[in-house]
């Protein structure tokens, strides 16, 4: 098995901490090890580091070296500029057909997604080699525990064996109804934005469900055979439509299965999912400071500095060197506005 870690996103809904400079799965924010190496030691242990690949911008290059410097070279794919994941994935697919054997299944994964139950984890990616060499594309569906409105939402349909089931339909992110809805279902499970299948299975999925991003892909590869793999391919690149991978290949192909899956994932998704993951005192605050805390519940606060808080309550407090952030630990997820307003603004310095 082939693994292969995108891992260019920017991270914009853990402002300030991460930054265009240190994007978030750099970041130690879980313990001491930065959430692409939490991702990488995971499959580290089914996979030999030879065959892991990971994809990137380049100007997170050097910050996937640092992380991972056993990595070799070559296994880095370098994305131009940051894209959406079907022109990452299929520029990624057509860069390992060139070193892997195309009938070798690929499991994708992102790089900033915490997994609680490895165990659990390699397990399952164990169970989709096999339908994922029968042509199978397979993806991996979280068992849901809350009726969630921030996921897409993938519908099982029959049987294909006992562990895993035929999708019937892909889900985007519902209202609290339809959520609700979908849990008292029973075979409606979040969709984890994982997958696995063959190099040769993949590559006939760009070629009848997105030409567009296949025509692309075709004149990068001529471009790599003339001038080789280092090939300035920003022109083709940039041209790329940003699709998903769900939208654009799961949601049009005829053989899909889930395998359902509950090992403690998260995707780790703002400042409020990490308290969330955090331990607590006993009224639910987390402190990442020297502090004292009156009156105070729920809050999630991270700093350098002494601090102090009283009768405050469901508050997320982060600083850095040049930045602060507060706001309601509920609308952490709006985070990005501050992000897209800086950029409007031109702050590049706080990006």
């Amino acid at each position: 098995m082939i693994g292969l870690i995108l891992a260019g996103g920017t991270g914009t809904r853990f402002w300030p901490a991460s930054r265009e400079s240190m994007p978030k799965q750099y970041l130690n924010i879980l313990g001491n090890r930065s959430m692409i190496r939490m991702t990488v030691d995971r499959l580290l242990q089914k996979i030999p580091i030879e065959k892991i690949y990971v994809s990137t911008t380049e100007a997170q290059v050097k910050m996937v070296q640092k992380d991972i410097p056993e990595l070799p070279v070559r296994n880095i794919i370098v994305e131009p500029m940051g894209m959406n994941t079907a022109p990452c994935i299929g520029l990624s697919i057509r860069y390992l057909k060139r070193f892997e054997d195309v009938n070798e299944p690929v499991i994708v994964l992102p790089a900033d997604h915490l997994i609680k139950d490895e165990k659990g984890f390699l397990s399952s990616i164990e169970l989709a080699e096999e339908p994922a060499k029968n042509g199978f594309h397979v993806t991996f569906g979280i068992i849901p525990v809350y009726p969630a409105t921030g996921y897409g939402y993938i519908e099982a349909g029959d049987n294909h064996t006992p562990k895993m089931f035929h999708v019937k339909q892909f889900k985007e992110k519902p209202d609290h109804v339809t959520a609700k809805y979908f849990i008292e279902q029973g075979n409606f499970y979040w969709n984890s934005g994982q997958f696995c299948w063959t190099i040769a299975t993949i590559l006939d999925s760009f070629k009848t469900k997105l030409p567009a991003v296949e025509e692309l892909l075709v004149k990068i590869e001529k471009l790599w055979d003339d001038k080789g793999i280092d090939a300035d391919i920003s022109e083709l690149y940039a041209k790329m439509p940003r699709i998903p991978v769900d939208i654009g290949i799961m949601e049009q192909v005829e053989h899909r299965i889930v395998i359902p899956v509950d090992y403690g994932w998260s995707d780790v998704g703002s400042w409020r999912a990490l308290a969330d993951l955090s331990d607590s005192d006993i009224n639910g605050n987390t402190f990442f400071a020297d502090h004292i805390s009156l009156d105070s519940r729920n809050n999630y606060i991270r700093t350098n500095k002494f601090v102090a808080v009283i009768d405050v309550d469901e508050l997320v407090v982060v600083e850095t060197e040049d930045a602060i952030l507060i706001t309601n630990r509920k609308k952490a997820e709006l985070v990005k506005n501050v992000v897209n307003k800086l950029k409007e603004d031109k702050k590049d310095n706080l990006l």
